[in-house]
Order: C-alpha cells, then sequence, then structure tokens
C-alpha cells in the first residue's frame, strides 16, 4: 500500500489510542492529538535559545501546547494566538489581566482563555514574530511535518510571510510525543506549501533537524482551490493587495481552466 499523508495519520492517531497515549479531549483522530507527557515536551522551550531570546511568540490553540502558551506569558513575552480557523483575522495577542499570578497565566493559556483575553492583530501592524510554535500529527527528524489535514499551519506561516512578519530564519518548533516522530517521511509527500520545522520537542528529547526544504515564503495562491479561499476571509485582503502589487494570483481552479482553455485554443 502507498504511503500516503493520509495514512501516517491514521496510523499515528490509531497508535495513541490504542496504547492509551492520547489525553482529553479524544478521540484524537482528526485533531492535533494531545497526549501523556505534552507539559514535559513543552518544557523544554526554556532549553532553547530562540525561545529565551524572543520576545513575540505565536502558539496555536490546540490543548497540546497549552502549557507552551502558559511558559509564554510566565517569561512575559508577547504571546500570539491564531484565529479559530482564520475567520476573523490572522492573530490575536493574549493580554493577560494586569498583575496576574500563575493561576492567571494558566487560565489565559486554555482555550477559553485564549477566546477571553484575546486583542485582535490587524494585517498593518509591522509586528514581528521571533519563534513559532505548532503541534503535528507527525513529524520526521529532518524536519517534515504532517498535521491534521487542514493546511492551517502552513497557510498561517505563509500569510506571516506576506505581511512580513516571518523569513526563512524564523525557527518553527513542534511539540509531539516520541511516537509521533518517524525516522523518515517519503519526500515526495512534501510540497512547497508544507512548513518544515527546525526543532522537534518531545517528553524524553530535543531534536534539531536538518532540513534543507524551504519555508512558505507567501501564499502559494496557484496552490489554493477557491473552496479553501471562501473559508477564510483574510484571504480576500492579501489576495487584492498582492494583486496590486501585480503578483499572479490566480487560484487552482482558475490556473487550470485557462490552461484547459489554452490547450483547446492550440487544437483548433
Amino acid at each position: 500500500m502507498d504511503i500516503t499523508k493520509a495514512s501516517i495519520r491514521q496510523k499515528v492517531w490509531d497508535f495513541l489510542e490504542a496504547k492509551n497515549i492520547a489525553c482529553f479531549p479524544r478521540p484524537v483522530h482528526h485533531r492535533i492529538p494531545n497526549f501523556q507527557g505534552a507539559a514535559a515536551a513543552n518544557e523544554r522551550l526554556k532549553q532553547l535559545d530562540a525561545f529565551q531570546r524572543a520576545k513575540t511568540v505565536k502558539v496555536n490553540p490546540d490543548k497540546p501546547q497549552e502549557h507552551a502558551r502558559f511558559l509564554t506569558l510566565e517569561a512575559r513575552k508577547t504571546l500570539l494566538v491564531p484565529t479559530p480557523r482564520l475567520q476573523t483575522g490572522l492573530f490575536n495577542q493574549i493580554v493577560p489581566p494586569s498583575n496576574p499570578n500563575k493561576d492567571d497565566l494558566r487560565k489565559c493559556s486554555t482555550s477559553q482563555g485564549v477566546k477571553q483575553f484575546s486583542v485582535p492583530i490587524g494585517l498593518d501592524s509591522k509586528i514581528i514574530v521571533d519563534i513559532v510554535i505548532i503541534g503535528s500529527v507527525a513529524v520526521s527528524r529532518k524536519g517534515y511535518r504532517i498535521g491534521k489535514g487542514e493546511g492551517y499551519a502552513d497557510m498561517e506561516f505563509a500569510m506571516m510571510y506576506t505581511m512580513g512578519a516571518v523569513n526563512q530564519n524564523t525557527i518553527v518548533v513542534t511539540t509531539v510525543h516520541d511516537c509521533q516522530v518517524m525516522d523518515t517521511i517519503p519526500d515526495h509527500l512534501i510540497g512547497s506549501h508544507d512548513l518544515t520545522v527546525d526543532y522537534i520537542l518531545t517528553p524524553t528529547e530535543m531534536i534539531k533537524c536538518d532540513c534543507d526544504r524551504q519555508k512558505p515564503s507567501g501564499i502559494l495562491w496557484s496552490k489554493l482551490d477557491a473552496e479553501k479561499f471562501a473559508q477564510i476571509p483574510i484571504l480576500k485582503t492579501l489576495r487584492w493587495r498582492e494583486q496590486k502589487a501585480g503578483k499572479d494570483v490566480r487560484l487552482r481552479d482558475e490556473v487550470a481552466e485557462n490552461s484547459t482553455r489554452t490547450s483547446h485554443a492550440s487544437k483548433r
């Protein structure tokens, strides 16, 4: 049987559930899975120079990265979290109440706290993100990452790149269980739109990846279909801006349609 992203996801999700490594929310299928030892994996951020130096940290909103959000706030760094499914913008800053104690910061780090203490960050904010922390379903030691299949982490990085908030040198870290780390993920499964990682943190180790792939350097409009484009309102604004700048912003469907027309014309 051919190895696909879907088959790798299924294998990891099934293993986490079968071995009872999975934690709430369950089942972990179709999620960035929460796992036993998630806090220990995130705790390794403290050992990472890039995290120690960072002033602004972007962390995904999923449960297994909750402790990463707490550590960011505890260190008095600026915490950015993507808006759910990118419906109302790109990301929000989490602003704790004044003079917060640890319980306050823990509350701010939860999914409910992320909603309650959010302040929207606009596309023209000129913010610079120093380090990106994301979840994964599977990741290889080389730094190839497979998410839950909806492409939001890849899209968020591409959008931040378009804003000037990140670049090719921005450190990307994923925190996962040891069983989510693959020796290899086939090269052909990772496209130019896929976000790769620089470090993998697990409950037992820190892995520095030696990835030779570039991170997404902006939105690849030709890889984006009309359905996904319609699901993310902020893309309309970014597409309009890039179109004004003279870039080719045709979506995948439009490129295919144009190719078909050209082919038909050439046969006449």
